[in-house]
Parts: C-alpha cells; structure tokens; sequence
C-alpha cells in the first residue's frame, strides 16, 4: 500500500501518522474501563427493586440499574431502573452528586431505605458506574 512512497511524499507520510493515529485511538477506546465510586467503596449483592418495599426503614441497601431521571438542576437526586421497578435515590446527605452522569448510565447504589412521605426511597451513601 504505502510501498510507492517517496522518501519526501509528504502525503503519504501524513497518511502513515494518521493511520498510526488512529490504530492508537482504536486500543486506547477498547481498553477496559474501571469502575468509578462517589462515596466510601462498597461490596455487597444487589436487591431487586421491587423487594425494597417490604424492607425495612434505614436497612441498608444496595440496588443496580440504569438512571432514568435525574434532578436537571443540581443532580441531586436520580431514578433508578431495573427490571422490577423504579426507585428514587438521594444524593444530598452522601456529598456528592450525579450532575455530569448522562442519562441511561448503568449503576449501582448504597445506601439506606427511607421516605419521603408515602414513597420509598434510597438515601444513597455512594454510588459505582
């Protein structure tokens, strides 16, 4: 392919950079990615969401899913989604918050069971993506 370049052919110099460019860019996007945690780490099996309502307040929980919804402000709360249902989560007592995560971002979530009136709702401790 490249066999008739000329030793000054800046064209064809630029087109060896750029596929060596892009041979990079190529293995650096498939490079395993390694999860991030806002909050304290955490371990433990996620619950589905549906159990949530029969767990008892401040129960420590942790649930997994994809965000839905988020506070379009502040970021400081989020809906989660799994395949049982959809719960709230809470980020404001945690110190941080979910502002620069896109929607449709699979995570995972601890914290404590709790209410906001009627509703159940997780008060997030930390979150993994």
């Amino acid at each position: 392919m490249f066999s008739s370049c000329g030793a000054r052919d800046w064209s064809c110099s630029l087109m060896k950079f750029a596929n060596f460019v892009g041979i990079i860019l190529l293995l650096v996007g498939c490079a395993e990615r390694n999860p991030v945690t806002l909050g304290p780490p955490f371990e433990g099996v996620a619950v589905p969401i549906s159990e949530i309502s029969q767990t008892s307040l401040t129960a420590h929980v942790i649930v997994s899913g994809t965000m839905i919804e988020k506070c379009p402000v502040a970021g400081c709360w989020f809906v989660v989604r799994d395949r049982t249902g959809t719960i709230r989560v809470d980020t404001k007592n945690a110190g941080f918050v979910v502002v620069d995560l896109p929607l449709k971002t699979t995570l995972t979530v601890s914290g404590r069971v709790a209410t906001n009136g009627s509703e159940r709702l997780v008060d997030a401790t930390s979150v993994r993506y």
